[in-house]
């Protein structure tokens, strides 16, 4: 059956390719991907494989083997693009100005649809069922998976484990990497106003200055960090926007910050949350000013299945060789993919997608993102071979 899958990506990657010049040429927002929605549709009726649509714009399919209820297992891929103008200077260029395909999901995308025409075409050699999840908006709160959960995604039939893979610019096309429990973290965003009367920069003495006040807010917001978590326990705590004033002799009446929190521990997240909102309101109000603070819960850190993904790594192995699988580093970035993850057992694995010969190196979420087209090949055939033999 390795054989058969291998054979099969082979010769399969050029239709595949041209599928993902095909996405990435047309990005959408998260919760925006009518188009892309419509063309996966579109190929899994040629490919004869049902599917229901789900979260607007999600889609479901099921492939059935043999004994069709002995085994289900869910493959997941997102779709979404990021507001980013793309500099990338090739065929497949975004058609839609400020949208790209900045990390990734037109490749997991693509995977996905690849690793469905394999299964459908060799379903008479394996047990069980495959559902394939096509989730709409990983990159934007709450993340499109919380919807296709919600709307019933793991249920009828309830799949018994799920794998996604994400590009990995950073590794070698051909390589893989796998990592058993706590693998990303949890992602929550900041919004702060900073409220004043305003004033003549010259006479600071009459308002507040609420410039100087948010500033004082950022270096003491760092000290959360640092003063009060421990320190083998990872968390990040960036402020990454900073809007206030628009000339050189006006104080401001408002500013506006924003920023991420990032933990692998539940119970400290929701404690640093806490300290944050207090710092905040008790800081600006004793410099003189008033403050809003929303904190948007997002993502769960993702918590990949020990046993499942020990499991993966060794079908990894048969099919690439050990000396192309390695361990995946613990990441700070976070990913919706978490959802899934404290539902089933999950594993969620990095698919090597870089090439230092030929200059693609660049990192997802910019401009210049890119990757070796022949991991389109690998990305399919692993999760093919995964859906059948883990």
């Amino acid at each position: 059956m390795l054989e058969k899958i291998k054979k099969l990506a082979s010769d399969y990657k050029d239709e595949f390719i041209a599928v993902r010049h095909h996405i990435h040429s047309n990005p959408e927002l998260s919760y925006q991907e009518f188009q892309t929605s419509a063309f996966i549709q579109q190929q899994l009726t040629a490919m004869d494989i049902p599917f229901q649509v789900l979260a607007t714009t999600g889609v479901a399919g099921l492939i059935k083997g043999k004994n069709p209820e002995s085994r289900i297992v869910a493959l997941r891929a997102d779709m979404d693009a990021l507001p980013i103008l793309e500099e990338n200077n090739v065929d497949y260029k975004s058609k839609n100005n400020g949208v790209m395909h900045a990390c990734g999901h037109d490749v997991h995308t693509t995977c996905l649809l690849g690793a469905a025409k394999i299964l459908q075409a060799t379903k008479d050699n394996w047990e069980g069922t495959v559902k394939l999840i096509f989730q709409p908006g990983e990159e934007k709160n709450p993340g499109g998976a919380s919807y296709m959960i919600r709307e019933g995604v793991l249920e009828n039939p309830a799949p018994e484990k799920i794998f996604a893979l994400h590009v990995h610019p950073g590794m070698e096309v051909g390589q893989f990497s796998f990592r058993g429990g706590m693998v990303m973290a949890s992602a929550d965003e900041i919004y702060i106003t900073i409220k004043a009367k305003g004033g003549h920069a010259a006479a600071p003495q009459y308002t507040a200055d609420t410039i100087l006040i948010a500033s004082h807010l950022i270096v003491s917001l760092q000290q959360i960090i640092s003063r009060n978590n421990n320190p083998f326990n990872p968390s990040v705590l960036s402020i990454t926007s900073f809007q206030g004033g628009n000339t050189t002799n006006v104080i401001p009446s408002e500013v506006k910050l924003m920023g991420t929190f990032r933990a692998m521990n539940e119970e400290w997240r929701f404690q640093a949350h806490e300290l944050i909102i207090n710092q905040t309101k008790l800081l600006v109000a004793a410099m003189g000013a008033e403050a809003d603070i929303t904190i948007d819960v997002g993502y769960p850190f993702v918590l990949n299945n020990e046993a499942l993904c020990k499991t993966a790594m060794a079908k990894a192995e048969e099919f690439v060789g050990s000396e192309n699988v390695s361990e995946t580093e613990l990441r700070m970035g976070a990913e919706d993919f978490a959802y899934y993850s404290h539902q089933i057992p999950a594993c969620f694995f990095r698919l090597g997608a870089g090439n230092k010969a030929k200059g693609i190196t660049s990192g997802v979420h910019t401009p210049t993102f890119n990757i070796d087209e022949s991991a389109i090949e690998q990305g399919m055939g692993m999760m093919a071979w995964l859906a059948v033999s883990s």
